[in-house]
């Protein structure tokens, strides 16, 4: 029962990288680019195209560079469901291909290409750094121990379970906020190296709400953030 659901808690936990809403966010289907809604104040469907033709390249050299043997096509598309919140995740197809999935309300929200530059590649630094791997180990350890500690406590089948699902989030969570920095870092690195301005394009969390810093929240807090790639930036 846990096994089958680790992927989808795995997912929750990374999607909402710069999410813009508390409300919950699924991982729905993939749609390849076609019309960015008429409401974006500054990105165009030309500008949106031109970002994605300098971010992947990098990306991908990234990817090659700092990995071995990982499946480094990165794909990317636009969820055209106009009542999707803004969002943006990184994802794996079945084949194993990484996939950058970005809102329409998204494009919409962002004001500038060093915004949706920084976004893209903080969600291709997400799948470089192998982070859903990661979460998937650290949630498989959690609902183990849970579990354990349930069984040896005496507790029944039902007991187990629960405390393998409460395991598994506690496990997942508990490392998402350095993730979430790891991919700040190496998403300014790329960034800045498809010919963008991070610093300019981190100004986006100066608009969203903080998520302060929560026991247990899967983001940081926004300054934070900032911070991280403003040091990066600092080294480059």
């Amino acid at each position: 029962m846990y096994r089958a659901g680790l992927s989808v808690l795995v997912a929750l936990v990374l999607a909402g990288c710069v999410e813009t809403t508390s409300a919950p966010v699924s991982v729905p289907p993939a749609y390849e680019p076609t019309e960015v809604s008429q409401g974006a104040r500054s990105m165009t469907v030309a500008d949106f195209t031109r970002v994605v033709s300098r971010v992947e390249p990098v990306a991908e050299r990234e990817c090659r560079n700092r990995t071995n043997g990982a499946n480094c096509d990165f794909r990317i598309v636009v969820e055209n469901d106009p009542s999707a919140p803004a969002n943006a995740w990184q994802t794996l197809d079945k084949s194993g291909r990484p996939v950058l999935t970005f809102t329409v309300a998204l494009i919409a929200e962002v004001q500038n290409a060093d915004e949706l530059a920084f976004v893209m590649g903080h969600e291709a630094a997400h799948h470089i750094s192998g982070h859903i791997a990661r979460s998937q180990e650290k949630a498989l350890t959690g609902a183990l121990l849970g579990g354990v500690l349930i069984a040896a406590m005496g507790g029944d089948a039902s007991a187990i379970s629960s405390a393998q699902d409460i395991g598994a989030t506690v496990g997942a969570r508990s490392y998402s906020k350095s993730y979430e920095l790891e991919a700040d870092q190496l998403g300014t690195v790329i960034a800045y190296n498809a010919g963008y301005n991070p610093v300019r394009g981190a100004a986006y969390f100066t608009r969203i709400p903080d998520p302060g810093d929560k026991f247990l929240g899967s983001h940081p807090p926004n300054a934070q953030r900032i911070e991280t790639v403003r040091r990066t930036m600092a080294t480059l």
